[in-house]
């Protein structure tokens, strides 16, 4: 049993289906029971409900599992908390497989929600568990926030300007590789940063949205107060707006660059190509407008 923290994410889930698709079994903890139903339809054998700041559901939630994949909600002021008490479940059910999902470039204080993972991975150093790493970067599904105004207007819109450039993944390269670093010997101690895309202007994106749907794309920032009266209509929290509006500060001066050697490494083949997942989005999607919710798509 391989129990997945935070599971009824984007992230939880696309791992959830790497694992079942491999033929392993799945306890997702999930924060609502209206999750538990959707997670089974992924194919989790066992799902528990509750919330990662009580001990006691962490330490239930780990009794008996051979490895465990912590994910912390997007964002989360609660991230230290979360983490330590995901170590300590670990800990008390004598699990000794961890692996952490972080960010690319943790150590950048001017993004809190990178910087508290930072800490969490300090915490991991003196778990005396064993840990692997991963450091992903943006999703390249965070794209499919704003497919409404690129299909219908040919906009994609950005809180930050169109030259900042910004490495990519898809979440199921990501996925593919949390399935294997938790499945297969030979990862423990390692941090792994998870890249599929040299950096990549918005207007390079805008091109390649382009191609893939036929039609013209063009990139164009938006301004920060614009987005923020818009995320806050959409009802997130002012602590989650704040926290992405440093984000999108960052990523004005100085972008978000990695390199894809180590994924590539990683999956024995070449990370997906922006134009590869866009082709496919287009391909399942078309013209539809509302392909998910993209509401905490930042990781």
């Amino acid at each position: 049993m391989i129990l997945i923290t935070g599971a009824s994410g984007k992230t939880g889930r696309a791992v959830t289906q790497a694992l079942v698709a491999r033929h392993h079994d799945v306890r997702a903890l999930v924060h609502r029971a209206e999750s538990t139903e959707a997670m089974i339809r992924l194919g989790a054998r066992e799902t528990l409900v509750g919330s990662m700041a009580d001990p006691d559901v962490l330490r239930r939630a780990a009794e008996g599992t051979r490895a465990i994949y912590h994910i912390c909600p997007n964002v989360s002021p609660d991230e230290i908390l979360f983490g330590r008490n995901a170590i300590a479940a670990a800990r008390a059910a004598g699990t000794r497989r961890f692996v952490f999902h972080s960010v690319l470039h943790p150590q950048i204080e001017a993004m809190s929600h990178h910087w508290t993972k930072m800490r969490v991975e300090d915490l991991l150093f003196a778990a005396e568990l064993d840990v692997t790493i991963l450091q992903p970067t943006a999703y390249m599904q965070n794209l499919l926030a704003g497919w409404r105004s690129i299909v219908e207007e040919g906009i994609l819109r950005v809180p930050y300007p169109v030259t900042s450039r910004i490495s990519l993944v898809d979440l199921s390269d990501v996925a593919e590789v949390a399935a294997r670093v938790l499945t297969e010997p030979g990862h423990e101690n390692a941090t792994y940063e998870l890249v599929g895309t040299a950096p990549l202007n918005q207007t390079d994106v805008a091109e390649v949205l382009s191609e893939a749907l036929g039609r013209t794309v063009r990139a164009e920032a938006e301004s920060v107060k614009a987005w923020d009266a818009r995320a806050g209509a959409g009802g997130m929290a002012t602590a989650e707006r704040d926290t992405l509006i440093s984000m999108f500060r960052y990523y004005e001066r100085h972008g978000l660059a990695g390199n894809s050697n180590v994924l590539r490494w990683l999956l024995v083949r070449p990370p997906t190509s922006l134009a590869a997942f866009v082709c496919g989005v287009a391909g399942d999607l078309g013209a539809s407008t509302s392909p998910t919710n993209g509401r905490n798509s930042v990781r």
